[in-house]
């Protein structure tokens, strides 16, 4: 069963991806392969960078993916999977892949500036402040709760037992060592490829294989020797995390983003493949119900299905990935198809294993039935309460699709998915520490504070409000699960409004608008519902801790229907023009207001 629905799962995406995707780059958008882009016309050495497509492909997959598409869908098959799924496929190929490519686009022929300065120019100045301040709190949450789930996994409890894979399913410290180990290969393959100029092919060839090294090295040395009661606590690993996602996010992207992203692309392509092989050759039954609409617990399935379900299926923050990093290094405009839609498609993919590894890739143990195991592990809302027991449930969900090609045994495939995970994590986490400090730069552009415009500066704001997410707690017990939702809902808002601003931008050119509208208009009626729901269920906790996400999501939600209202007035003004033609006249019109 769960094979068969996979092949048709497959079928949609090439389905969308050959003809959708197709139209809208040649139709709608009409990319010029002839055109000059930001990454030659400004080339610096530091964030404008003209990079081959498919190493481009890499770190653009590997930005926007990170832990999200795994941790969502492990969170949402609480209500089944046939929702989760259908939200996965259908919302990534109809929301989530317009989005990024459309902003891509965009922000390619806007110099290659972020989604938010891309506003300034489209509605107006005071839009932008208001898409600055939205940006500003959906990634210091997301990377907030990243760092959090990052440094649960790193760490071990008295029940870690090397020996035993699962003795406890939230502890994976095997992970560490090919961690940084990977970081130390980029290094010297951004050196070699950019500054020696060696070829691509044997260059990743050598340290791919290093990478697997790694991983075979941290399975037999878990703890690199050093002894369990001076392995670092999770609270120590949160604050390593941070001082790495600084250093990250100052660096050139030559010298450690591309090629590190690039091997993790490779890492997740065999990840995919060996896992869906698997799950092909052992033709798993569901263990999780198709329809489960009232958990006992649980929020309603809408909105929150599409809320949980951020990246893999829609995801705002790929918007400032798009506009943020990727629209500065591609390298031909036409390349936007394949990296901005088809990212957001092998997104979606991940994000499908995450549903299946979690409903079809569980297994009896104890006694209980494969039904009997999932039912305990979702038994309400409580018990998926800790986010990093959740990713564990992924992690050995997807290990059994791999154990079964009898290549590996559970040990060896639970740690090779555990490196998958944690590597995707750190990608996306100095990627966003990256994209805050752009954004905090031109928040301080905005309000003519000049020293924000040094990186270093802006950078170490941004380590220091993503600290205080990841630190934050509820009634004494990190607030994981709530910060997960606040994100999810500001998330997908951003999503919604950038969707609005490609509408209005397509609107302004004369061209077919409801491809964005559409999906526009259901993520921001979606939206609005979950943010009225959280700010219930903040103000009941609001002795508890819950008053600062109470005001946090309070604010967002104003921030978003005001910008909205900006977009309203904005229409008004087009009516009656000629059809703008280029950017460079959007953004002088824009400074003559």
């Amino acid at each position: 069963m769960a094979a068969l629905v996979t092949v048709l799962c497959f079928v949609i995406y090439f389905v969308g991806y050959k003809f959708y995707s197709r139209h809208l780059a040649e139709r709608v958008f009409k990319l010029d392969p002839a055109m000059i882009t930001p990454a030659h016309a400004l080339e610096d050495g530091i964030d404008f960078v003209p990079t081959n497509k498919f190493v481009l492909f890499g770190h653009h997959w590997a930005s926007i993916t990170g832990l999200s598409p795994m941790l969502g869908p492990a969170v949402a098959v609480i209500w089944g999977w046939g929702p989760a799924m259908a939200w996965v496929v259908l919302g990534g190929l109809l929301v989530g892949c317009v989005h990024d490519f459309s902003a891509l686009v965009i922000s390619i022929r806007a110099k290659g500036v972020s989604i938010g300065k891309v506003t300034e120019g489209i509605i107006g100045p005071r839009a932008k402040t208001l898409f600055h301040l939205i940006i500003f709190f959906a990634i210091a949450l997301a990377m907030g709760v990243f760092v959090y789930v990052i440094s649960d996994l790193f760490a071990i409890s008295d029940a870690w037992d090397p020996a035993v894979p699962l003795a406890d399913p939230a502890s994976f410290p095997s992970a560490v060592l090919p961690s940084a180990a990977l970081v130390g290969i980029a290094f010297v393959m951004g050196h070699l490829l950019y500054r020696k100029q060696y070829p691509l092919g044997k260059t990743t060839a050598v340290g791919f294989v290093l990478m697997m090294l790694s991983v075979w090295a941290g399975l037999y040395w878990p703890l690199m020797g050093m002894d369990r009661a001076v392995w670092p606590s999770a609270a120590v690993w949160t604050i390593l995390l941070l001082a790495y996602a600084f250093t990250a996010s100052v660096l050139p992207v030559w010298k450690l983003l591309q090629a590190r992203d690039f091997l993790n692309s490779l890492l997740l392509y065999l990840g995919l493949a060996a896992s869906y092989a698997g799950l092909l050759i052992w033709q798993p039954e569901f263990a999780a119900p198709m329809y489960r609409p009232n958990p006992e617990g649980a929020p309603s399935l809408y909105p929150f299905t599409f809320i949980i379900i951020a990246c893999g299926a829609a995801s705002g923050f790929h918007a400032l990935v798009s506009s943020g990093t990727t629209s500065k290094q591609i390298n031909k405009e036409t390349d936007a198809r394949f990296i901005g839609y088809g990212g957001m498609l092998g997104e979606s993919l991940l994000g499908l294993l995450a549903v299946l590894a979690t409903t079809a890739g569980v297994v009896g143990a104890g006694g209980l039935s494969a039904a009997e195991v999932w039912n305990n592990q979702y038994a309400n809302w409580g018990v998926i309460q800790g986010l990093g027991t959740q990713v564990g449930v992924f992690i050995t969900g997807a290990a059994q699709f791999i154990e079964r090609l009898g290549i590996v045994d559970a040990r060896a495939a639970t740690a090779f998915i555990a490196m998958v995970v944690v590597s995707f994590a750190l990608t996306t986490l100095d990627s966003g520490t990256r994209l805050l400090r752009y954004n905090i730069s031109e928040m301080g552009e905005t309000l003519k504070i000049q020293i924000l415009g040094d990186r270093y500066v802006s950078s170490l704001l941004a380590v220091f409000i993503i600290a205080f997410f990841a630190f934050y707690t509820i009634d004494g017990r990190p607030a994981g699960l709530a910060l997960w939702r606040l994100f999810g809902t500001t998330n997908q808002m951003l999503a919604s409004l950038a969707l609005l601003v490609v509408s209005l931008y397509l609107y302004q050119r004369g061209r077919n608008p409801w491809f964005t509208v559409v999906p526009m208009v259901f993520m921001a009626v979606s939206t609005i519902f979950a943010m009225l729901s959280n700010l219930q269920d903040f103000w009941a906790q609001w002795d508890e801790g819950g008053s600062l996400l109470f005001m946090v999501a309070l604010a967002l939600l104003v921030l978003a229907v005001w910008l909205m209202i900006e977009a309203v007035v904005a229409v008004q003004r087009f009516r009656g023009r000629e059809p703008i033609d280029t950017m460079e006249v959007i953004f002088e019109q824009a400074a003559k207001r």
